[in-house]
């Protein structure tokens, strides 16, 4: 036990449960809570005011539960390390807990500076892994046994008996419409704490996940059939370790039940754990290398797009105005309700790289804005794997046309996203350029869909004739690739298993 106070950051872990660096933290002395506002972080290209809104919510219900103990959250606005310099001025000293974080590239930055400040000052440093993804790991070959190893320990319970350090200053919490977040209109966003995440956790095994696996594709009923907890593990309300237990222990209380029901509601749940499964296998790759937020895996997809880049296509693209009605229904759905479904946002990256032929460095802080589950770790990745500049994965080229038929064949989400539409007939709702009606104030299609994908192709074919490209191809898949065995080709259960593992864009379960 130490008399000085042990400071517990908080960064993407706002809960008490499941808490490595708190329950360590309590059993040494007095603890401080401490989340730090930081500016510099809220101004990067892919930090919105949505993001916030969320936070502030697990912040505000972390500040009242403490306050029923008699204590208060230590909210700093600043910089990390001057925060850290005024409390080491204000307190003397004192040690420091965080979990580790696989953030963007200015976190990583901030986390180097505040350990060499720690360092320098002789602060003692605690880093606890976050999740699954391991620090430091020599070879991907042992990580889905470390994996699996974390997810399998017990869950810790929120600490009894802590001792606070009472005596600290703390700001005042910042609000939701603080100019430090920007000022853009951000729609609607899903409600944080971890209240919160428990509910909509409780209902997806109770009930809305009995749906998964026929509903997860669809963007007009996906929001109620999906979890909708990639936001809460994003931001750490929830841990994935309890989510992924609660659904075990949901499949074991139906382990017995062997009607039709119970036997379809254990199938989509099993489909549920594989992807949750991935989550912490594309943080991973950003973890083993930071730099996939800013360089192609393969380095032979390098200028290959910049030269033909057109902001009107990025902006057409981004205000959902291509003329192709599933892509601007998933754009304006997302500015309005910062979630769609995996399959939509593949669809809408796909589109933008091929048909459009944007750079995903162009395109991926515009989404990250626009999620409110945005994880860096799994949305760099995916980006690049939608944009094929991996050299690893399958080209996926989709054709909005037929996804929108498949996934909304009678144009229910189209319409309730394209109001300029909604009269037209379900014949050409996917492709109302073809009614020969004026179209009003809706565009005609911003690109004819066979001519952009013959030029991707050709140009993709192009970079894979480079010489050494399948050396560096597979030098990516040593150093980033999955080591699960892909399933044979054949069956249509081993197709959709490799379709699902290819089409997962951020977390959104």
């Amino acid at each position: 036990m130490s008399a000085n106070p042990n400071i517990v950051w908080l960064k993407r872990d706002l809960r008490l449960f499941d808490h490595a660096p708190l329950t360590q933290a309590a059993s040494r002395g007095p603890i401080i809570l401490l989340y730090i506002v930081e500016p510099e972080l809220w101004a990067q290209p892919d930090s919105s005011r949505r993001h916030w809104h969320f936070v502030r919510d697990c912040l505000s219900e972390l500040g009242g539960h403490l306050l029923k103990f008699g204590v208060s959250l230590c909210i700093r606005v600043g910089e990390a390390v001057h925060v850290f310099e005024d409390l080491k001025a204000e307190l003397g000293a004192f040690s420091l807990y965080s979990h580790e974080e696989t953030g963007n590239h200015w976190t990583f930055m901030r986390d180097k500076a505040v350990q060499d400040w720690c360092n320098s000052n002789s602060i003692d440093l605690f880093e606890f892994p976050t999740n699954g993804v391991v620090r430091r790991l020599k070879s991907r070959d042992g990580w889905a046994k470390i994996r699996d190893d974390r997810m399998r320990s017990d869950i810790l319970e929120a600490p009894l008996n802590v001792a606070f350090f009472a005596d600290v200053h703390s700001h005042d919490l910042p609000g939701k419409h603080d100019p430090m977040f920007g000022a853009v209109d951000i729609g609607n966003v899903q409600s944080g704490g971890r209240e919160e995440g428990l509910r909509t956790l409780n209902s997806f095994l109770r009930e809305r996940g009995r749906k998964y696996i026929s509903m997860v594709s669809k963007p007009g009923v996906s929001a109620r059939h999906c979890s909708r907890l990639s936001t809460h593990i994003t931001f750490g309300s929830l841990s994935i370790r309890e989510v992924e237990a609660a659904t075990y222990s949901k499949l074991k209380s139906l382990s017995d039940n062997q009607d039709a029901d119970a036997v379809y509601f254990k199938r989509n749940l099993r489909a549920y754990l594989s992807r949750i499964a991935w989550h912490c296998h594309f943080i991973q790759k950003l973890e083993q290398q930071p730099d996939i937020e800013f360089k192609c895996m393969h380095p032979a997809f390098e200028g290959m797009r910049e030269p033909h880049f057109r902001e009107d296509f990025l902006s057409a693209w981004y205000h959902g105005q291509t003329g192709y009605p599933l892509i601007d229904a998933c754009m304006r759905s997302l500015h309005q309700n910062g979630w769609i479904t995996f399959r939509m946002r593949a669809l809408v990256v796909s589109f933008a790289s091929y048909h459009l032929w944007l750079d995903w460095r162009k395109t991926a802080p515009l989404l990250a804005k626009l999620f409110t589950d945005y994880e860096p770790g799994i949305h760099y990745s995916q980006f690049q794997m939608q944009s094929g500049v991996t050299g690893i994965n399958a080209i996926r080229m989709y054709n909005p046309i037929k996804q929108s038929i498949d996934h909304d064949s009678k144009g229910k989400f189209i319409r309730r996203y394209v109001p300029e539409l909604e009269n037209m007939p379900d014949t050409f709702i996917h492709e109302p350029w073809r009614s020969g009606d004026h179209l009003g104030d809706y565009p005609a299609p911003i690109v004819d869909h066979a001519t952009a994908i013959k030029f991707a192709r050709q140009e993709i074919k192009n970079r894979n004739g480079f010489e050494g490209f399948k050396e560096q191809s597979r030098l990516v898949n040593e150093r980033l690739g999955s080591r699960k065995k892909q399933p044979k080709r054949g069956t249509m259960r081993n197709q959709q298993n490799r379709k699902n593992q290819s089409d997962q864009l951020s977390f959104d379960l």
